[in-house]
């Protein structure tokens, strides 16, 4: 799994760093333009294109008997099943090739969201007076059967990073939880260590730095998918290593703040709307174009 989000998200930034001068915004538009188009274009090879045009003259055309002789129920009636049956078909005929374009939507969807979605952390004074909730609340849960391992859990912070709250364990659920706030700008890396001698390390940003990609979770390398925790699945967190599957952390988290994409709407559910609507319209605006029946 980390040699394949490695290698996507190098193939990403060759592709990408021609759009670094225009920014997010224009950047974000102009990738899911292209990809509406591409996977347009691949619909059209993949998909039943006879069959999808024949199915949509025969919708037509009882529609059109409706219209002719809805004064005889008997006719309406049955062209009325007529139209419902030939929906179920036209349907099936776009859904099915769908299915296997959902796959590199679901790649590219991360891409985008980790470089675009998030901004670092604010950094504030080493002497502020902050109250509780007012920081960044880091969690740390543990995978299945070492949940007890959680009570010997140390978070070593770097020198640009303090601690707001102290660390609370819950061995029961393999969790653990602490706030924290950035005092320095920088990329920090915050260290996870565990009594058998376990470390794992987690990027924190803070400031005015500027990375390529961020994100606020890292995850274990056995959760590559999983419906049931789909925010623990590795394919969604291409920016960071995920841990080894022998590895007793499921995951580390923090939440990181929504980027600012001006007129756009930013954070994660901004990101992935935004590619939607605008794939959809290039796709629109391509149909023509490209010959495609849906």
């Amino acid at each position: 799994m980390n040699t394949f989000n490695a290698s996507l998200s190098t193939f990403f930034d060759y592709v990408l760093s021609p759009l670094d001068k225009v920014g997010p915004k224009t950047a974000l538009i102009v990738l899911s333009g292209v990809f509406g188009v591409l996977a347009l274009a691949i619909f059209k090879y993949i998909s039943f294109q006879r069959g999808i045009a024949t199915v949509k003259d025969r919708i037509k055309g009882h529609m059109i008997e409706i219209r002719l002789y809805q004064d005889d129920l008997r006719v309406v009636a049955s062209a009325v099943g007529k139209v419902v049956f030939r929906n179920v078909q036209y349907l099936a005929l776009n859904f099915g090739p769908f299915i296997p374009l959902a796959i590199p939507f679901l790649f590219v969807t991360a891409q985008m969201v980790t470089r675009y979605a998030y901004a670092p952390v604010a950094v504030v004074a080493a002497d502020a007076k902050l109250l509780p909730g007012q920081g960044t609340m880091l969690e740390v849960r543990l995978a299945e059967g070492h949940e007890a391992d959680i009570a010997g859990l140390q978070v070593v912070l770097p020198a640009g990073v303090k601690a707001l709250s102290p660390l609370v364990r819950s061995p029961s659920e393999g969790r653990a939880f602490q706030e924290v706030v950035a005092i320095a700008s920088g990329v920090h890396k915050l260290e996870f260590r565990l009594a058998n001698g376990v470390t794992e390390m987690k990027t924190f940003v803070a400031g005015d730095v500027e990375l390529r990609a961020l994100q606020p979770r890292r995850v274990a390398s056995s959760q590559w998918w999983n419906l049931a925790a789909p925010d623990d699945c590795a394919v969604l967190w291409p920016a960071e290593p995920a841990f080894e599957a022998s590895s007793p952390f499921r995951s580390i988290a923090f939440r990181y703040p929504d980027r600012d994409l001006g007129w756009l709407p930013g954070g994660e559910s901004g990101v992935l709307l935004t590619f939607v609507v605008a794939s959809m319209i290039f796709g629109v605006a391509a149909l023509k174009p490209l010959g495609v029946t849906i």
